[in-house]
């Protein structure tokens, strides 16, 4: 099916990797143009760029430093023109479970900088962009998770980072981008487990994997391109363009309760 993202231009932060390599592939494959961000992983975004058969540029920054962001906005706006819509995927996950009682204030200070600061960088970078291009429509998707909507015991900062993402950005957001695009639209993406780089290692113990899908009515966990697809679904105005202020849990069926014991 056509999503009509021919030649549309969209940047996806944290491109370099998991679930944003997946997005910048799915993207690419409609013919879109893409601005690939990454952090720390230059060489990997430039791969991924390269084997890419679209226009693609890379850009990196730290997302959750002012300067960093607004200096990533003014590349992106040089090299690629004004942007369609960005994916907001960059973010970081402790894989050390750490009670609230034990946690540091420097781990949670450092998940929220990560995870919801720079989310609010990049939301800010781009509405600031459809202010002065003004146009008619125009898409935000937020990567959250399921953290945010169900909590995670030993992840408090992970799961209120993402929470504030799903609800507050997500409900607030999609009031505020119709004053700049009269047809913008946010939405949001809440994946469960991922089978990501980032969450492989966790994964990888037999006893993690069954506790993690017990809850999951398919009992398996997403491929990245499960995610990918979700979010090509939300940005692509032909496919969802009467959808905004959505949470989309990705989760194969997740519940609070136990289904497979």
């Amino acid at each position: 099916m056509d999503m009509g993202l021919q030649g549309k231009s969209f940047l996806i932060t944290g491109a370099s990797g998991g679930i944003g390599t997946s997005c910048a592939r799915i993207f690419a494959d409609e013919g879109a143009r893409l601005a690939l961000h990454y952090h720390r992983n230059e060489s990997g975004a430039r791969e991924l760029a390269e084997s890419l058969s679209v226009e693609a540029i890379i850009a990196g920054a730290d997302l959750g430093q002012e300067q960093e962001v607004d200096d990533l906005f003014a590349k992106i706006a040089q090299d690629l023109g004004p942007l369609n819509g960005i994916v907001v995927n960059a973010g970081i996950w402790c894989a050390q479970a750490a009670p609230v009682a034990e946690m540091s204030l420097e781990q949670w200070q450092q998940t929220m900088q990560t995870n919801l600061t720079s989310a609010f960088l990049s939301c800010r970078g781009y509405l600031r962009q459809l202010a002065e291009h003004r146009v008619e429509s125009a898409s935000i998707v937020l990567i959250a998770s399921t953290a945010g909507l169900f909590g995670e015991e030993g992840h408090c900062d992970y799961s209120a980072s993402k929470a504030a993402m799903a609800y507050g950005m997500t409900s607030s957001l999609k009031n505020e981008i119709v004053r700049l695009a009269p047809k913008g639209r946010v939405n949001c993406v809440a994946p469960g487990w991922v089978m990501t780089p980032m969450a492989e290692t966790s994964l990888a113990d037999p006893r993690v994997m069954a506790q993690q899908t017990a809850t999951i009515a398919m009992a398996k966990v997403a491929r990245p391109e499960d995610i990918a697809r979700a979010v090509l679904y939300l940005s692509s105005e032909l496919a969802s363009g009467h959808v905004t202020g959505c949470i989309l849990p990705v989760t194969g069926g997740m519940e609070g309760r136990l289904l497979h014991p």
